[in-house]
């Protein structure tokens, strides 16, 4: 899962970085609310965690400019004001939940997760190229009948390709889709995390099915 926080706390947003990237996901950080505008509008998120009292433009005029521009990503309002007005104010804009510092980590995690699952249930229910199918509800990989154990970031790897059958990404789209802005772009995981999905996709005899496009990146294709 790909997260957006918009936290000008530095302390407040690291505790949340750590956190969630211990839980395996990608973690991008905006310092004000026009940073946050700008990353919501040009990088594809499953959640963004969105404070109210920010610098340069609030969280809810972030919210409400998100929400005109048609991001239609799931946002989780993090924030210390408390009231029943404020709430309601949030989830009328188009919130999708509210949560009150301070508070539990593994609230957050259960909220997010939540809204990640939400936003699952919009998309299409299967993923297919070829015979390999995966389900974003469940989590399964087939090929065929055969059952695909992934860890987490290969899955994730997986499906990122997988909803962009056909099309060659290059190493940069599947850094900031699959990791986040600071992953290092001279570094091999890219290519380690290719090989181990081709290892598990193409056991045996199967045809592959990731593609290297030399000089460019990879594409998933029959």
């Amino acid at each position: 899962m790909r997260v957006l926080v918009v936290e000008d706390e530095a302390r407040i947003a690291r505790f949340i970085q750590r956190g969630l990237e211990e839980e395996h996901h990608a973690v991008d950080i905006a310092v004000d609310g026009d940073e946050g505008t700008t990353l919501a509008a040009i990088n594809d998120y499953d959640v963004i965690l969105l404070d109210i009292l920010l610098p340069r433009k609030n969280g809810l005029a972030v919210l409400r400019e998100l929400r005109e521009r048609n991001v239609n990503v799931p946002i989780l309002m993090v924030t210390a004001k408390d009231s029943v007005e404020d709430k309601v104010a949030g989830l009328n804009i188009g919130a999708d939940d509210y949560l009150t510092k301070p508070f539990a980590f593994d609230e957050l995690i259960a909220r997010l997760n939540a809204l990640a699952r939400r936003r699952s249930l919009d998309r299409a229910p299967l993923l297919r190229v070829d015979n390999v199918t995966l389900d974003p509800l469940t989590h399964e990989v087939r090929r065929g009948d055969r059952m695909i154990e992934l860890t987490n970031k290969e899955y994730e790897l997986l499906a990122f390709l997988m909803r962009r059958p056909g099309q060659v990404l290059t190493r940069t789209q599947i850094a900031e889709g699959v990791w986040d802005l600071n992953f290092d772009n001279e570094s091999n995981v890219i290519d380690v995390y290719i090989r181990y999905l081709r290892k598990k996709i193409s056991a045996g005899n199967e045809r592959p099915l990731i593609h290297t496009v030399r000089g460019v990146g990879y594409t998933i294709k029959a």
